[in-house]
């Protein structure tokens, strides 16, 4: 008996398409009774019409990845039975939305009208009795008229609203409302601690937490909440708030900079794979879109380090605001700043798992600096160490034989020179992940906090070590916990307080003040950036560089001619690509072993074998065609550069240089472009917009 010949890829995702229509028609026609059905019927189609959309969204991500050489044989018209199978698609998406929409409001006004009813049969009843007692009650009848005129106008907005739940949950305390997943809940009233006053459909009312929700129309909620920030734009201002409860009562203030709504945009957009995945289980309630690396996708070097790490001009653009010479010393001039720290990771505790569905590529911590408004400062990013051992502990700088990779270094320098006094320092876990399902990958945050640097009255808060209790949800969330199982509103006695603290998802750091040689070497760098302590050296030789070439080599301060120095124009690169910093340390290091004590005090010597390592070690590997582009989170990729970097410097060693390398007919390197050797100073530097 022959073996049947496996179904070509395109044709099995046209007869599911045909076998999730019938389902979605049958459903459809079932529906057109559920005015007649009983509440519990209602509830089945709402709940099959919910896993009806999830099906059909994974059958349309699997067509989307589907190309025409996945195809066992030659199929014709492919790209147009593919946009065919598409449309249908979109159609059955569209009319499954329609109809959990149309369910969840004929449940809603069911509700109202029951409770309208039973308002009126109890007006009377309250009439009487308030003409009995009204004597008694008219010392506090103003306080409580002001009381109901603020509730009332809230508690009507709220109580139309209705929401679908996405897990189940059940009463952690008295005052708590059990449900089930595919409940339909119905708002009464949205309390600022994300824990909402909520209905369901039996009556019964109770306190649900706010992460466990997902609105029923969510289409329009996402229309309205865009076009109440066009509005908002339009003011200038955007009504985003969020409070930070760790952290010293820091207050997380409105949004005014323009890129944050292109972020919450961009965020939106992922908010229906993180709900198929928090309905799955497959991640904790509190877990959202990473707002951080958000920014670093959507806003091009804006806040990266390459950036900030580029000179600045004054106000009239005509000299250069944070690089100056100082001809006695002959080198740049050394600049303090307002803020000058070192700051050191040391773990990350109790942080919820993530399920088996999906896969845990990188573990880390993004932190920038951070005014309550808006981002201050390059983004950078720590990679944490995973032990199974204890899986809800994060670790930072490991002890490791050999150079520490920077990507790991725990130590990090803060500078600022921002007069605000909301000045702080924002911190977001964060996962990169794969489906298994669905290969597609993502980035969550697993909670954020906010340290502020300065007290109520201006003076910076202590170095010490501080355990800072993390958030969920995203900076401009409101009281979200990140796993609502494990609530923070412990009651009883202070035992059972502290132990209910012990479990909450927590970061240790420790704030550490400079000494005199700290802070001069910190002095000579940008005075608003954040980095690696281990990589901070190599940064202020690029910088004295800068110096030399722009303030004391440049024949004429007025020309804006391109610049011919490799090194100018490629070493940001290496901020974006921490595997060939760490090259050019281990080499650099290397080289520094070799001089003598006289010679390490000869700031132009090191500034000349500085350049030398860089040229025989850095430009080789950048334009090497065996070291493949830097990816973020793929570990066969970043093996495969460590191998490449191992091996080049493993045959520089031996060949005492790299001039062998590049002279053999074995090497290939991309084709030359003169970017490698031109630094447009115009173009990369940073103009003051104060």
């Amino acid at each position: 008996m022959l073996a049947r010949r496996p179904r070509d890829p395109l044709q099995a995702l046209r007869r599911r398409g045909q076998e999730l229509k019938l389902q979605v028609d049958s459903l459809v026609t079932e529906s057109q009774l559920t005015g007649a059905l009983e509440p519990s019927k209602r509830r089945d189609i709402y709940q099959r019409c919910i896993q009806l959309k999830q099906a059909v969204d994974e059958n349309k991500n699997t067509l989307q990845k589907l190309n025409k050489a996945d195809e066992a044989a030659p199929v014709g018209n492919y790209e147009q039975r593919k946009e065919e199978e598409h449309s249908l698609l979109e159609k059955l998406a569209c009319q499954l939305q329609e109809l959990a929409v149309s369910i969840s409001r004929k449940d809603a006004l069911k509700v109202e009208a029951h409770s309208d009813k039973e308002e009126d049969d109890t007006t009377e009843d309250d009439e009487e009795e308030t003409e009995e007692t009204a004597g008694e009650e008219e010392e506090s009848e103003g306080d409580e008229e002001g009381e109901q005129e603020q509730a009332s106008p809230k508690q009507a907005e709220t109580e139309t609203v209705t929401y679908i739940a996405l897990g189940d949950f059940a009463a952690q305390q008295t005052g708590d409302l059990t449900f089930k997943k595919g409940d339909v809940l119905h708002i009464i009233e949205k309390k600022p601690d994300g824990w909402w006053l909520a209905k369901d459909a039996e009556g019964v009312e109770g306190l649900i937490p706010r992460t466990y929700l997902e609105p029923c129309n969510k289409e329009d909620k996402l229309e309205s909440s865009e076009g109440s920030e066009e509005g908002n734009e339009e003011d200038g201002e955007e009504d985003v708030e969020v409070v930070d409860e760790t952290a010293d009562g820091a207050q997380v203030k409105q949004r005014t900079d323009s890129h944050w709504s292109a972020v919450r945009k961009a965020i939106s957009e992922q908010i229906n794979t993180v709900d198929v995945l928090a309905t799955m289980g497959a991640i904790p309630a509190g877990f959202r879109p990473s707002t951080l690396s958000q920014l670093l996708d959507e806003a091009g070097n804006q806040f990266r380090a390459s950036y900030f790490l580029q000179p600045e001009l004054t106000t009239s653009q005509l000299a250069f605001r944070d690089l100056t010479w100082d001809a006695k010393a002959g080198t740049i001039m050394s600049r303090p700043s307002r803020v000058s720290l070192i700051l050191t990771l040391w773990s990350c505790k109790m942080i919820p798992l993530p399920g088996t569905s999906i896969q845990v590529l990188s573990r880390h911590i993004r932190l920038c600096l951070f005014d309550g408004s808006k981002v201050l400062s390059n983004i950078h990013t720590v990679r944490a160490v995973w032990q199974p051992k204890k899986p809800k502990t994060w670790t930072f700088s490991p002890q490791v034989t050999g150079i520490l990779p920077c990507l790991l270094d725990g130590d990090c320098f803060i500078r600022s020179n921002s007069p605000t006094p909301d000045l702080g320092i924002l911190f977001e876990l964060g996962i990169s992940y794969i489906r298994n399902s669905t290969g597609e990958r993502g980035e969550l945050s697993c909670g954020w906090v906010f340290l502020k640097l300065f007290d109520a009255s201006g003076v910076p808060i202590p170095a010490k070590t501080y355990e800072l209790f993390l958030n969920g949800g995203t900076p401009y969330e409101k009281g979200v916990e990140v796993d609502p199982s494990v609530s923070r509103r412990a009651q009883g006695s202070v035992f059972r307080q502290m132990i209910s603290m012990r479990r909450q998802p927590q970061l240790l750091v420790k704030l550490r003040s400079l000494n005199r040689r700290s802070r001069a070497m910190l002095s000579l760098l940008p005075e608003t950036l954040v980095g690696s302590m281990c990589s901070a050296h190599l940064l202020i030789f690029y910088r004295q560089i800068l110096g030399d070439v722009l303030l004391r080599d440049r024949t004429s301060l007025q020309s804006a001619d391109l610049i011919s120095h490799p090194v100018l124009a490629t070493f940001p690169l290496l901020l974006e690509q921490p595997d060939v910093m760490d090259a050019l340390r281990s080499s650099w290091a290397e080289k520094e072993s070799t001089l003598k004590r006289a010679e390490k005090r000869d700031k132009e010597l090191l500034k000349a074998e500085f350049l030398l390592v860089y040229h025989d070690c850095v430009l080789p590997l950048l334009h090497s065609t065996l070291l493949p582009p830097f990816r973020w989170a793929e570990e066969e990729t970043e093996a495969a550069r460590w191998k490449a970097i191992a091996d080049f410097l493993k045959q520089s060693r031996e060949n005492e240089g790299s001039l062998k390398a590049l002279l053999s007919p074995d090497g290939v390197h991309k084709p030359f472009d003169l970017s490698e050797q031109t630094y447009d100073f115009l173009g990369e530097i940073r103009k003051n917009s104060g």
